[in-house]
This record gives structure tokens, C-alpha cells and sequence, in this order.
């Protein structure tokens, strides 16, 4: 059993509040008594109290009151897990949303209460869920970014815009943004003197100034759409069309404002989509359970003749 392991195994008998024998501790441990010494030691280093007992009969227990033991994680990792946890919940995962929602809760529970701020910070400054797959991510920037949205604090950050020199951006931070498979930071840019949005992707090196600032009123309904509205405007890689046999409804109630969806007819319609990757539309027409015909652009109609070909050769 390696440290990590041992040291969890060892915080679970101890959540039980009960006085443990330190013989007991070592034989279901499998450690010698000075291992479990030292881990008892780091236990406290970690502020958590863990009384003892010595001499022959001498033993351990977590104090009376004590508040549940943290993650034996790193910062990066456990914020991983909870923003996992978190798309999970909101239904990016069917079946897993009442499941996840509980592990959410547990976790966070047992995060430090450093961890638990970054958490809270992600959760209540972030619009929408992130599809799998997207660019990564530093967790310490994504975290970073969120704080300094809940806490009105102005960001100064490196930049690398696509086909351009790398600039730095002094903002004032608004929201995050999970769109599709990006992540996306809404904020007053205070050099240009106006709204935009970042791809977090892209940012590096956030610093928080320390200072505060008084909100100014987004030129949108909302976050979401303040980041659509932008990427609408953007020249975009490839133009889709796609004519669906399908009730027009059904079809927008899944790409939502992503794409332009008109009916053509009772059970028909056409969906048209500006998009720098196909990934987006290629899982749009797999979800839909109905049938279409691609227009273009040629790159997708190959595409999908792949992808097809490739279910046609499996076996069940």
C-alpha cells in the first residue's frame, strides 16, 4: 500500500471518532509503529487534531468535534475532480446526475478550506458545461480566473491570440464561459476600453492586482451570450448544412444558439452552423436520432462517410 493509500485508509478509521489501539492501527495498516507515528504526525501538520495516548496500551483518536479530514490531493488534482464531478451533475453524463451530485458534496466537504474557496469560486462564476475533449486546461489559471470574477478583482495576464505576437491584457473579470469544448473569460479589457472574451486556453500567467473594481453592465443578456455573439462574428473555418427529416424543434432544442436551424415543412427542416471544427457538428448529427443529408461543406460529408463506414465495420 503506497503513502497516499495507507494515509486515507488511516483518515477513514479515525472519522469514526472511536479511541484506536496503536497496535490495531499498525496490524490493519501493515506498518510498524514508528510509520504510523510519522503519519499521525503529518495528520497534524495538516490541522487536524489526533490525541494520543502513550505507553504499552497507548492509541489514537481524531478529538471530539473535529471536522472532517481533507483530500490527501493536490490542488490541481482535487479541482479536477470537482469540476468533473460538476459536469457529471449537470447532465453532460446521462444516468450519473444524482450520483454525482452526492460525490460533489463529499468531496468538497472534505477539501481544505482553501480548496473549497478555488471550488466555490468555479461554481458560482461559471455559465454552462464543458464538453470532453476541449484544449486543456491549468487548473491554478482556471481557478485563478474564477476568484477574481467572485471577488471584483482587476487581472493582468499573457495572451496569445491566433496569427498574432503575444500581448498582455490588464482586465476586469466578469465570468467564465463554457461553450462547447472551450472555456472562455468574459471581462472589460481596460487598454482597448471595451468588452471582450478570452479563450482561457490561451491565457497565461493570471496575477491578481489585489485591488477592486466597481462593475460595469455587460452589453448582452448574459455571459453565454455575449461569447456566442463574438464567435458569430469571427470569420469561422466552414460553413455547415445540414437538411434533417425531423421536426425543426427537436433539432434546435439540441444545438441551441449555436447554429440557425428553419423548418422546411411539418417533419423537415435545415440547420446551417459557422464552425472552426467539425467536431461540433459531426456529434450533433450522431445524437440526433434522424435521418439528414450534409450539403456541405466537402470536408464533413467525407466526415461522415468515415465515421460511417467505421460503425458499419464493428461488431457487436
Amino acid at each position: 500500500m503506497n503513502t497516499s493509500a495507507r494515509m486515507l485508509r488511516l483518515l477513514s478509521l479515525l472519522q469514526t471518532h472511536r479511541y484506536w489501539p496503536g497496535s490495531e492501527l499498525s496490524d490493519r495498516l501493515e506498518v510498524s509503529a514508528r510509520t504510523l507515528r510519522r503519519d499521525i504526525e503529518r495528520l497534524r501538520e495538516l490541522g487536524y487534531a489526533v490525541d494520543a495516548v502513550r505507553g504499552v496500551a497507548g492509541g489514537y483518536q481524531l478529538r471530539a468535534g473535529g471536522s472532517l479530514p481533507p483530500l490527501l490531493l493536490e490542488d490541481e488534482e482535487a479541482v479536477a475532480i470537482a469540476v468533473g464531478l460538476r459536469t457529471a451533475a449537470a447532465g453532460a453524463v446521462a444516468g450519473l446526475e444524482e450520483t454525482s451530485i452526492q460525490a460533489l458534496t463529499k468531496v468538497i466537504g472534505l477539501m481544505p478550506p482553501r480548496l473549497r474557496r478555488r471550488m466555490d469560486a468555479i461554481q458560482s462564476q461559471t455559465d454552462g458545461v464543458p464538453w470532453g475533449g476541449g484544449p486543456a486546461i491549468d487548473a491554478a489559471v482556471l481557478t485563478t480566473l474564477a476568484q477574481a470574477c467572485r471577488d471584483d478583482e482587476p487581472l493582468k495576464f499573457g495572451y496569445q491570440a491566433p496569427d498574432a505576437e503575444p500581448t498582455h491584457r490588464w482586465v476586469e473579470p466578469h465570468r467564465l464561459v463554457s461553450l462547447g469544448r472551450r472555456w472562455y473569460l468574459v471581462a472589460y479589457d481596460r487598454d482597448r476600453q471595451d468588452w471582450r472574451s478570452f479563450r482561457v486556453d490561451r491565457i497565461s500567467d493570471p496575477q491578481a492586482t489585489g485591488q477592486r473594481f466597481r462593475p460595469r453592465e455587460l452589453p448582452a443578456d448574459d455571459a453565454p451570450t455575449f461569447v456566442r455573439a463574438g464567435i458569430r462574428a469571427r470569420p469561422q473555418r466552414y460553413d455547415v448544412r445540414v437538411r434533417f427529416a425531423g421536426p425543426a424543434a427537436e433539432v434546435d432544442a439540441y444545438v441551441g444558439r449555436w447554429a440557425t436551424v428553419v423548418a422546411d415543412g411539418d417533419d423537415a427542416c435545415r440547420m446551417t452552423m459557422a464552425t472552426d471544427t467539425l467536431d461540433w457538428p459531426i456529434m450533433v448529427l450522431t445524437h440526433l436520432e434522424c435521418d439528414f443529408t450534409v450539403d456541405g461543406p466537402p470536408e464533413l460529408v467525407d466526415l461522415v462517410a468515415s465515421a460511417a463506414a467505421r460503425f458499419a465495420r464493428s461488431r457487436l
